[in-house]
């Protein structure tokens, strides 16, 4: 099972408008974006994504979510996918609950310590940015390269002084054993008679290239000499922080620009980065001196469905481009594109697009190879196609790439490309490749079945079957819906459905439907939190006045009626389970609570929120059992329960005010985002008319002050 703090650190660490930008084109609409909806043809937009609730919303057809319940509509994957996606994106490796308490006390361990590396990381980069500005000849050296001070401070570029021990101005303790842990302090062999060898700094006399993870933390660094010297490039030592083969240097940088121009170019060096950065293409990032990794393409692909490679037109450059090309078929899909950009053999990117220009290097861009002739042109290489032995080498060299495509329609048109090729049937290459894919699914069922009879780990399975049947099937409505995650208990099915008017101007009203057409669920009976409080979102936790709010006045209310709830509509029931922690945690406990246990009498329910009877909250839920005990104790210090002189409509008075809130951040929304589709525009009347009719009940029922 996924704990649910993760979920809550996942979602807090995300911002939707880069997940939804991916896929669907934004524009910025005041302090919201908006664009065409990706889940029903439409010509003008009503689909908004807000960054401050962190969820989008369509006006049209009603679909709406986060981060989480975007991958799962859009993409079609399952809960625990969407996670591992999303993890991936902000990389953030994915926990696991069912372990022992010894594994879990080592994930806790490596957590600070990945933390500590990298607060000892940041400090060197501010160290080394400084000491650029005091460089003339550092600052002179970048501006030959034709990078601005601007590009220089986005990409944080320093410079590491020609000193043997420049860091130990940096850092109160030079010896420090987290200097040579982060890769920044190298310690040689001692000498005979001497305990430690004399420490010195790794990078010395050069650029410094900070290495930032997608979260924007600096995990490790390049180093480039400013004049002759080898190495070239300086890359920091793989650390518990940083494993070359995982990272794409820019990436954190490139995030936006990713969004913007829709693809990514993948290049081979830091200076290409930058230097593309510098002329428009903020798009570029580069292997940190290493071959391109199925685990690179992987990470490409959450940001972007369409990657360019370039590489040199030089035989090294060929076997780098074959290298990425072997990494990226296995997320081939028939919706991504990959291309692979080979410029003149005496060019990289940064010479190139110093030379001839942006527009130039991006004609270059759109005349890129796709993927679906590369690989053939791949496993022709030292094929004589004008004879049989060369075109038989071909298929046997071409099946085994295209054998790694996703299963879909690219690949049986590669798959006739090759036929045509060879100059053979379609049907016999198709029955080669049926052949080959059989072999492979034999192998690796054998392999399934060896690990089958291995002894399992301490940690438990984490098969993805384990995952699957530990984590509840998620409703994008539920707010965070899965059960077992949010730590609530699993409700089932509710009993009622409730009625009346969605007055909490909630996204469902009006009859939203799911993807397939099916009506939205009671969010709070799956489970976790509900679709206004950011699906899955931590749910904010504000300090108590000090004196009672209508929100304890309403909790007291429905503990000395709890007759009161199954008489409120169900939009009304939608507003309260959506309020912060206690108070929405409370009001989706006394539902349950309701439903499998029919109606309670106040002492009853104070005892339960106490704690001191079974029914109790679990303490997985959103908000502890010390939580609701808190607010037991809360509302009876302010009156005595049960209040026998509350009525429903004095209870419905008091939810009348929250209801007024959730039609102005609604109609705030829409109003905000400008111009939108004509159901965006029809429910903003609706909106502007129900909140003057609810301006109009409050005052009325409102007391005159004498």
């Amino acid at each position: 099972m996924i704990p649910p703090s993760f979920i809550q650190d996942l979602l807090a660490r995300t911002d939707v408008a880069d997940v939804v930008g991916r896929y669907v084109t934004l524009k910025k609409a005041g302090i919201n974006f908006k664009g065409l909806c990706p889940f029903h043809g439409e010509k003008t937009p009503s689909f908004i994504v807000s960054p401050t609730r962190q969820t989008y919303h369509c006006f049209g057809c009603g679909v709406h979510g986060n981060a989480l319940g975007f991958l799962m509509e859009y993409g079609g994957l399952g809960f625990v996918d969407a996670v591992k996606d999303l993890a991936q994106m902000q990389g953030m490796p994915v926990p696991e609950e069912n372990v022992r308490p010894e594994e879990r006390e080592r994930q806790r361990q490596a957590r600070e310590k990945q933390a500590t590396l990298t607060d000892v990381l940041a400090r060197a980069a501010q160290h080394w940015k400084q000491e650029l500005k005091k460089s003339p000849r550092a600052v002179q050296y970048l501006k030959g390269r034709g990078l601005t001070g601007e590009i220089a401070a986005r990409f944080a570029l320093g410079y590491a002084p020609e000193r043997w021990q420049g860091l130990a101005s940096a850092f109160p303790k030079y010896d420090d054993p987290l200097l040579v842990e982060s890769g920044l302090v190298i310690t040689p062999e001692p000498q005979p008679g001497e305990t430690e060898g004399k420490r010195y700094d790794r990078f010395r006399d050069r650029i410094m290239f900070p290495i930032r993870n997608p979260q924007g933390q600096v995990i490790g660094f390049g180093g480039r000499v400013l004049d002759k010297g080898e190495p070239k490039y300086l890359n920091s030592p793989e650390t518990p922080v940083f494993v070359k083969g995982r990272e794409l240097y820019g990436l954190f940088e490139a995030r936006a620009a990713l969004r913007n121009k829709g693809y990514a170019i993948v290049t081979e060096g830091y200076m290409d980065v930058v230097a593309l950065a510098q002329w428009g293409f903020g798009n570029a990032v580069a292997t940190l001196g290493t071959a391109c990794t199925a685990e690179h393409a992987q990470k490409l692909f959450r940001f972007t469905d369409h990657v360019v490679f370039s590489f040199d037109g030089d035989a090294a450059g060929r076997r780098a481009a074959g290298r990425a090309l072997e990494a990226a078929l296995p997320y081939a899909t028939d919706t991504r594109r990959i291309s692979f950009l080979f410029l003149p053999a005496e060019h990289d990117p940064d010479s190139y697009i110093r030379e001839h220009g942006p527009e130039a290097f991006e004609a270059c861009v759109k005349q890129a190879v796709p993927l679906s002739r590369q690989v053939l042109e791949h496993a022709a290489i030292d094929c004589d196609l004008d004879s049989a032995e060369g075109r038989a080498r071909l298929l046997v060299q071409a099946i085994p790439l295209i054998a790694q495509f996703p299963e879909g329609a690219l690949q049986g048109l590669v798959a006739d490309d090759l036929a045509q090729m060879a100059r053979t049937a379609p049907e016999e290459v198709r029955r080669r490749l049926a052949e080959h894919q059989s072999r492979a699914a034999d192998k690796a069922q054998r392999q399934r079945g060896d690990a089958s009879r291995a002894p399992r780990t301490a940690g438990g399975d984490t098969s993805e079957g384990a995952w699957d049947a530990n984590v509840p099937a998620f409703d994008p409505d539920t707010g965070g819906g899965w059960s077992g995650d949010m730590g609530e208990p699993d409700w089932g099915e509710p009993s009622h459905t409730g009625g009346g008017d969605t007055a909490h101007g909630s996204w469902a009203s009006g009859g939203a439907r799911q993807g397939g057409g099916r009506p939205w669920k009671k969010p709070w009976r799956d489970g976790g939190g509900s679709r206004w409080q950011r699906q899955g979102s931590p749910v904010e936790r504000r300090p108590l006045p000090q004196a009672a709010t209508p929100l304890d006045r309403i909790v007291w209310a429905l503990v000395s009626h709890s007759e009161f709830w199954e008489q409120l509509p169900g939009a009304t029931h939608d507003l309260l389970c959506d309020q912060p922690a206690p108070y929405g945690a409370f009001f989706r406990w006394l539902d349950r609570l309701l439903i499998d246990q029919g109606l309670q009498p106040a002492d009853a329910l104070l005892a339960l929120m106490r704690g001191g009877e079974d029914g109790a909250p679990d303490s997985g839920a959103d908000t502890s059992p010390p939580d609701l005990a808190v607010l037991a104790r809360r509302v009876t210090q302010f009156v005595d329960v049960p209040d026998n002189k509350d009525t429903v409509d004095n209870l419905l008075n008091l939810i009348k005010p929250l209801e007024l809130v959730a039609l102005r951040e609604e109609l705030d929304l829409l109003t905000q985002s400008g111009e939108l589709s004509d159901a965006a525009e029809a429910r903003k009347l609706e909106l502007v008319r129900r909140t003057l009719a609810m301006k109009l009940e409050i005052s009325q029922h409102r007391p005159i002050s004498a």
